[in-house]
């Protein structure tokens, strides 16, 4: 008999060579059916893996986060199988799982290229080899019957060579593929299709099923513009069609509410091929919602104790190497311009100007904290295939404050710092936030262990107090300080990072900072960094896909448009206009020159807060009828009801 623990400590006997499909029957008919793979001791194995006698084990079911990885990582298989069964000649390289999917990278004869028939004619065939339920099945093998076994495919190869040698240590991505210590192993099913793959697998192709093909990308081998370019096919894959179908109404809907196309159809923002990728213009629309947010951010930095600063878009290179970004982010900055002897850098960050206005003087600690604000413009070079639109450019503008403290003050700076942030963002309608604690990294880390702990507990102090949910990241903080990264939850359920609280003890050294303290001795301040909407632009974006571009009243670019239903009514509707303009709201006319269906369906369109359609009765009795964007229609309104609640709206939360 093997004794096998579980791990609520509970122990099951079953017979000599049992394995893990049969715990999971001998548990209940449900979980039989829903096991996926198991854990013996922590290790990951397939369901068929005799079991060892006193092993703790645990079943994993498809719907886990395990399970998920396992059904991803199954349906890659079955992807490659099809592709070459269909292709003859082609070969194919790595296939992973990722988040909310799978890919699997191949390279068709002559250098073809998959299109959209393609996809359908894959998807079917994997829907054959599903339908016939083949086993998977695990084989360990030397390195040299490898290559023989993957004789044809030249990157299976490679990926032999590399972990069957020392150079598997640095190649953790190759060795899950396949193993190590000169061996790999292999699953083989259908009729003659092997793989390499370390595992585990779900039992057979039959356990699969609710998946569905996407793209195809181009993906250059092992990410090296100088190696073979290959075709990537994406696809997505669910423990069940519920699953499947909810996640595809989420695609569905971030693509109806992607900004690049909103911000086209709205007239807001667009990148003109003649100024390069990541390069944006704004529109008068698009310039009026960022000017409403940005004056909000400057009305309440004013209230909340900060001074306002500007500094200049470039600097020389010595500013650079002191602050340490020549040394560590050189790659990400744009080159240099050789100007006076001299090498010139536009700037990729503000905290060394800041850093230039704190030391331009002698301070004393009756002048901390010092808080500094600025709307900074900054520019990063990022690769053109990591360009998109607002949410990732090479020019943009960051809320950017450095706050400089006393070490006794970090603690109640941070708690007030993180109380702002959740302040503002609730001010743009984001209600759901979560939250990470970077610590302290093993390696290298500048400052005291005793520095370290207290700006940690500073943070974590201000977590609980905001009553934030949060995770710790141990040893995810940069080399200069502990930091806060706090993501909001848009109205389609996508996290996105936005705010962050950093504690810098590095900056200070470098620049050689310091503040006169009470007993009359020069201390080391403590650099705060602080970006609210992260910048400007990806904030932007956002809230762009947030609202699905229907801007909340008060950043409408235009809060209503009145519609004479006749000529007529012409002067009346200006009347209404004026008087909205009058009391501070955003108001066009769009004249009665097309049938009145037309224009309220073109006003509707561009997403605008309130539809006001004036007609005889309207004239006569000083109303209008209302058609706001998210409630019923409403007739004849006084205008002065209107007004009012109109203007309740135009106010930030």
């Amino acid at each position: 008999m093997v004794r096998v623990l579980l791990p609520d400590g509970s122990a099951r006997d079953l017979p000599d060579g049992a394995d893990a499909a049969a715990l999971a029957a001998s548990i209940g008919r449900r979980l039989a059916r829903d096991a996926v793979i198991a854990t013996s001791d922590g290790a990951e194995v397939d369901l068929c893996t005799p079991l060892a006698d006193g092993a703790t084990v645990e079943i994993v079911t498809a719907g886990s986060e395990r399970g998920l990885h396992t059904l991803r990582h199954s349906t890659a298989h079955v992807l490659a199988q099809a592709v070459l069964g269909l292709y003859p000649g082609a070969t194919f390289a790595i296939g992973p799982p990722v988040a909310d999917g799978f890919y699997y990278d191949f390279e068709l004869p002559g250098g073809a290229t998959f299109s959209d028939e393609d996809l359908e004619r894959i998807e079917a065939r994997m829907r054959e080899i599903i339908a016939a339920d083949q086993p998977f099945v695990r084989r360990e093998i030397d390195a040299t019957e490898a290559l023989e076994v993957f004789a044809d495919h030249p990157y299976k190869r490679e990926i032999i060579e590399r972990v069957s040698t020392a150079d598997a240590e640095a190649d953790a991505d190759l060795a899950g593929e396949a193993g190590g210590d000169g061996r790999v192993s292999c699953y083989a099913n259908g009729e003659g299709f092997v793989d390499l793959c370390l595992g585990p697998h779900v039992p057979s192709t039959g356990r699969l099923g609710h998946f569905a093909l996407q793209r195809v990308a181009g993906a250059y081998w092992r990410g090296d513009s100088d190696r073979p370019m290959l075709q990537r096919i994406y696809g997505t894959a669910w423990a069940s069609a519920a699953d499947l179908k909810a996640h595809l109404h989420r695609l569905a809907e971030a693509a109806r509410r992607d900004h690049r196309r909103l911000a086209r159809e709205l007239d807001l923002v667009s990148w003109p091929e003649e100024l390069g990728p990541g390069l944006a213009v704004w529109h008068p629309k698009g310039a009026l919602v960022r000017h409403l947010m940005e004056d909000y951010s400057r009305r309440r930095h004013a209230e909340g104790g900060y001074e306002f600063v500007y500094t200049p878009h470039l600097a020389k290179s010595n500013l650079w190497e002191t602050s340490g970004h020549l040394d560590f982010y050189a790659e990400s900055m744009y080159p240099p311009m050789e100007l006076d002897g001299a090498a010139y850098y536009p700037k990729p960050m503000n905290c060394p100007f800041h850093v230039m206005i704190y030391r331009s003087g002698q301070r004393s600690y009756r002048d901390l904290p010092l808080r500094l604000f600025e709307l900074g413009a900054v520019y990063r070079y990022e690769l053109s295939g990591a360009v998109h639109g607002l949410l990732r450019s090479r020019g943009f503008t960051q809320d950017d404050s450095h706050i400089f403290a006393t070490g006794e003050q970090v603690a109640s700076e941070l708690a007030s710092l993180l109380d702002f942030v959740l302040s503002v963002l609730r001010a743009f309608g984001f209600d759901d936030f979560q939250a990470k604690l970077s610590t302290r990294p093993a390696r290298k880390a500048v400052g005291s262990v005793e520095m370290w702990d207290h700006a940690t507990e500073g943070l974590r102090a201000a977590l609980e107090s905001a009553d934030l949910d949060y995770v710790t990241d141990p040893g995810g903080g940069a080399f200069y300080g502990p930091k806060i990264d706090v993501d909001v939850t848009d109205a389609i359920g996508r996290a996105w990072q936005l705010s962050t609280l950093q504690v810098d003890f590095n900056l200070p050294e470098r620049f050689d900072l310091y503040y006169t303290a009470p007993d009359g001795q020069r201390r080391r301040p403590v650099m705060i960094h602080r970006a609210l909407f992260g910048s400007v632009e990806r904030f932007f974006g956002v809230l762009l896909e947030h609202y699905a571009g229907a801007f909340p009243t008060w950043l409408a670019p235009v809060q209503a448009s009145v519609l004479p239903v006749a000529a007529d009514h012409a002067a009346y509707a200006a009347e209404v206009a004026g008087a909205l303009r009058a009391a501070g709201l955003r108001v066009e006319v769009m004249a009665s020159d097309e049938p009145l269906g037309r224009r309220v369906r073109s006003a509707k369109l561009q997403k605008i807060p309130y539809v006001l359609v004036v007609g005889a009765s309207d004239v006569a009795a000083g109303t209008v009828g209302v058609n706001p964007r998210a409630a019923e229609t409403e007739r004849d309104v006084p205008l002065a009801t209107l007004t009012a609640r109109m203007l309740a709206e135009a106010a930030p939360r």
